[in-house]
Parts: C-alpha cells; structure tokens; sequence
C-alpha cells in the first residue's frame, strides 16, 4: 500500500507541515533528529510525493511543451537533446509536438499545450507568427514563450541569434583561399527555414575574392538527404565545378552521394562543405569540413531562458548571440591550379 504523508507524520511522531517541509527543502529550522526521523521512513518505504496533489498546491505542473518543425532532422533532435539536458534535473517533463513547419498546426498545439496546463513553451518555427501569438500579445503574455526562430519574429527580449553569415562566409572564403574559382552552393528551397544569410555570405565572399557569381552554379532543395543529393546532381551538370557549399550537414550527405555516383571523388575531384557540425558528419568518408553551430547550447540556453521567465516572471528575458566555427576536416582538397574559365 502507498504510504501517505499523513501516515508518515504519525510514524515519525510529526505534523503534516513539518514532513511536506522537510521532503521540499525548507526544513532547516527543524532538528537533524527530526530530519533523520522523517527521512528515514521515507526512504524505508521507497515514499514518493504524489506528482498531481503537489502540483495543485504549488500551481505548476512541471511540463514544458516543445514544438518543433520536423522531428527526424538531425539539427532539431540535437536541440531537444540540449533543453531536455537543462530541464529533466529541475524535475521538468518535455511534451515533444512536432508542428510539420506548418503555422496553423503551430497555433493549434500552442492551445493545446496552454490547456493542458503546460508551465510554458518552446516553440521553433520557420513561420511569421499571427497577430494574436505574436510578442505582447495576451496570449505572450499569458503563457511563458520562448520562440527559436533566427528573428524573423521581432521582439526585444528573448533572442537566440546565430552568427549565420559569419560561419558561411567563413567557409566559402576558405575554399577560395585553398584556390577553387568554380564554387557552387545548395541552398534551401524555402519551404522550410529561410537560409538567407548564408546565401548573402556566400556571394559576399566570392565578391570579395574576386570571383564572379554564377546563377547557374545555385541549386535548391530541400534540407535534407535527398534534398541535397537532388540539387547536387543539377550543380554537377557543371563539369568545372571543384567545391561546394551546403546549406546543411544534411544537403552535404546527399551531395556525397551525387559526386559518387558520378564516378567523382571528395575531396580529390570535388570539395564539400557543410553546416551545422551534426554528430554524423565526423564519421562520414571522408570526414566532412563544416561550420560548427552550438545546437546543443541552443536547446540548453532556450530553456534555461523559458524557465527563469516560469520562476521569475518580474524579470526581463536575456538575449544571445551563438558563435559559429569552420571546423576542418577532410572534405576540402587544395587546388593548386585553378581549372580555365
């Protein structure tokens, strides 16, 4: 039979309040004897507090929902991983939605969530949110929001930026500092999250090498595998092509896979580069050269900012700003002699 604290109380010769203190934390003006007393018989008979009755005195329910746009990318699973890290030793519990990068199926779970009595959310979204989700709106600020978006949705608190532009343009200027002329890109096709920055730093690095944009050296797809195999497999209709950058570690799995079936080696024939820095990519042959972006830190760190916003409600939310790293590997070759224009 479950004991109650009620029963716990008339073992240890106590009241009620002096167990529900003890077992929260906040018995210190209590003696060691009692403390032992209590603490003894509850760990003699396994005692653990009924979740639903305390969360009805304390008016939280210790669950924090999480809407995602796709929960088989690599990125996104990285980034449950990362809030899950910050929230599971506080005593949260993550209720994981997966929105299909759809905003009417986004709105739908944000009122799903609010009457389920969530103690706030993460939401990572592609889209624009509605007038009526958007930042100090009622519904804002009813419910504590935290929004992994890249800033499209404006707002003056609450800002996890990533410093996109700077690791693209780093990646595209290394590949022409290792003497490639013939640089192409995969870039998203926009049904997903849009990339823009990294198609801004890309042809900002070519401009500031010297090296003329070529629309023709572009391909869309969608972020994924087979979204990168099938872009890269147009960019290789262009025979002098030696590099390429992908708008993620996904597009650049599926690159490799179009460069070998063309009887093409990486980074012998062709270089490649991605980015994000997924577990994956370290482990593929060769091992991809990527730009490294901290998506573990950005579940933690959005967490970590919803949380405070549940605890400390008074408080303004922080805002930050991710680095991004190149990371070497094995993927880029050097050109010692640049193919004839």
């Amino acid at each position: 039979m479950k004991l109650t604290i009620r029963q716990i109380a008339e073992m240890a010769g106590v009241s009620v309040t002096t167990v529900s203190q003890i077992l929260n934390n906040k018995g210190s003006r209590f003696s060691e004897d009692t403390r032992k007393r209590v603490l003894d018989i509850v760990n003699e008979h396994q005692y653990r507090p009924d979740f639903f009755a305390s969360n009805l005195i304390n008016r939280h329910s210790k669950t924090i929902g999480m809407i995602i746009p796709d929960v088989t990318d690599f990125f996104f699973s990285k980034m449950v991983e990362g809030a899950e890290n910050y929230l599971t030793p506080l005593g949260y519990k993550l209720i994981l939605c997966h929105s299909q990068q759809s905003l009417a199926k986004e709105t739908q779970l944000l009122q799903d969530l609010n009457h389920r009595s969530v103690d706030g959310v993460l939401l990572a979204t592609p889209n624009l949110m509605p007038e009526g989700y958007a930042y100090g709106s009622d519904f804002y600020r009813k419910m504590p929001l935290v929004l992994i978006d890249r800033g499209i949705n404006q707002r003056d608190t609450g800002r996890l930026i990533i410093k996109e532009y700077e690791g693209a343009y780093q990646a595209v200027s290394y590949l022409a500092q290792q003497g490639h002329r013939h640089i192409a890109l995969l870039k998203e096709n926009g049904s997903y999250y849009q990339l823009q920055e990294r198609y801004n730093a890309y042809r900002h690095a070519l401009k500031d090498a010297g090296i003329a944009y070529k629309k023709h050296y572009v391909a869309t797809g969608e972020l994924t595998i087979n979204g990168g195999y099938q872009a890269a497999k147009a960019i290789l209709l262009n025979p002098e092509v030696t590099a390429i950058f992908c708008s993620n570690d996904a597009m650049a799995i599926g690159c490799y896979r179009a460069i070998y079936e063309l009887g093409k080696k990486v980074p012998e024939e062709i270089s490649v580069i991605g980015f994000d820095d997924i577990e994956l990519t370290a482990s593929l042959a060769p091992a991809l050269t990527t730009v490294q972006q901290p998506i573990f830190e950005i579940g933690f760190t959005a967490a970590k900012f919803l949380v405070d916003a549940i605890e400390f409600p008074e408080r303004r939310m922080p805002n930050k700003i991710f680095e991004t790293k190149l990371i070497l590997r094995e993927s880029v070759n050097k050109v010692t002699k640049s193919p004839s224009s």
